[in-house]
């Protein structure tokens, strides 16, 4: 590589560069530098040392780090900074005697010195409510298994879903394959499956013997599914191939907007339900899941990460003494909030419907269905919020990449 190339990034991605670096300065231990546009980025030696895209540095085949600062002779300090023909920050560090380069779209999108929030969501989360027009974000998805529809099915489809997903937690899609077992292909779309008691891809009818309310026709109340895990899925998609019963409407409910509700209505039971860790078991006949959690829990930022609501897999409540009437005060508000009409949205499955939710955010529920009157048949299959949001870093990465080539 000569210095009119630009350097290798430490990752796989593609790193456009929407302003050029202008000037640099530096100490020992911190770079400055001006970018074309008037940013002013500080990064430190040490954190630019880790982060070289070098072969001493990282394992070019992997893009993963070999580096264990701990075996340099010394803290590395800055020795010199400049920028070189093809534009990129180049660096010199002792006592390594050892100059790196640095890719100035990759510098840019990781000033962490500028960043308001570097773990905000990657799509803004907005929470909503229903009433009697609401409905789902809804999709055409013809064409979505299209062997030859490639970047053209991401972009029109798998893009804008992947988005209401993360932003509001629910998408529709629509004239998908009605075969059993198609779900599963869908899926992996997105990423991989993941497997419970209940198998891999789950069938929600209503059986002779069931091991599952689900697997009846009696109306559920608004729940979460496996809140009996430690770690209860992120995500779950329900994918209708038949439907021709009297009733059985399905009912959606942001849990997100309901416990902002409770927050700003009740604070208490907020308070409450925040702290308190009820018991959810599900034991069956040949399984016994029972895991302790809040039924609100909140990420190390204050913000919402997911909510516990399953009246019907809720063991028996095991907390201290003094808690147990103002936690069962607590659950009868929340009870109450979630009969609100104004939180729900209800749709009727037509077959090629398939449903995408956060199942650590979304409520489902379903009114009870006459079983005689038809057939009613949807298959499920659950994943985790991880597989969405590496699939939507991908979609980002496939449009930096174009972007990088159209430009060239």
């Amino acid at each position: 590589m000569t210095d009119t190339e630009l350097p290798r990034t430490p990752d796989y991605d593609a790193w456009p560069i929407d302003a050029d670096l202008d000037a640099v300065s530096f100490t020992p231990r911190l770079v400055t530098v001006r970018w074309s546009d008037g940013r002013v980025s500080r990064y430190h030696g040490i954190w630019l040392r880790e982060n070289a895209a070098d072969d001493t540095t990282i394992n070019p085949a992997t893009r993963e780090r070999i580096l264990d600062l701990s075996t340099l002779p010394a803290w590395p300090e800055v020795e010199g900074a400049e920028i070189d023909d093809s534009g990129a920050l180049c660096v010199d560090f002792a006592p390594e005697d050892r100059r790196l380069r640095f890719h100035p779209g990759w510098l840019r999108a990781h000033d962490y010195d500028n960043a308001s929030d570097p773990e905000a969501p990657l799509v803004p989360v907005t929470t909503w409510q229903g009433g009697p027009e609401a409905g789902p974000d809804t999709l055409d998805a013809t064409g979505l298994l299209d062997t030859d529809a490639g970047d053209d099915a991401e972009e029109a489809i798998l893009a804008p879903a992947l988005e209401s997903v993360l932003g509001k937690g629910l998408v529709r899609l629509r004239n998908l394959p009605t075969e059993p077992g198609s779900l599963e292909a869908i899926a992996r779309r997105i990423g991989p499956v993941r497997p419970t008691n209940f198998g891999q891809l789950f069938d929600v009818k209503a059986k002779p013997d069931p091991d599952s309310n689900a697997y009846t026709s009696i109306a559920l109340p608004p729940h979460v599914d496996l809140p009996t895990r430690e770690y209860h899925p992120g995500l779950q998609m329900l994918h209708c191939l038949e439907n021709s019963v009297e009733g059985g409407q399905a009912v959606m409910l942001d849990g997100f907007a309901v416990a902002e509700a409770l927050r700003d209505r009740h604070p208490e039971a907020w308070s409450t339900l925040t702290r308190v860790r009820w018991c959810y078991a599900n034991t069956a006949r040949t399984t016994d899941y029972v895991w302790y959690e809040p039924m609100i829990r909140l990420d190390a930022r204050g913000e919402l990460l997911e909510v516990r609501i399953a009246d019907f897999l809720r063991g028996p409540l095991q907390t201290a003494f003094e808690d147990v009437e103002p936690a069962y005060e607590a659950l009868m508000t929340l009870q109450r909030l979630l009969r609100d009409p104004a939180f729900a949205i209800r749709f009727t499955y037509a077959p090629g419907d398939l449903v995408i939710f956060d199942n650590r955010r979304l409520l489902h529920a379903r009114d009870a269905f006459e079983g005689a009157s038809g057939h009613r048949w949807l298959q499920g299959c659950y994943m985790e919020r991880d597989e969405i949001r590496s699939r939507y870093r991908m979609i980002q990465r496939t449009r930096r990449q174009r972007r990088l080539t159209t430009d060239a």
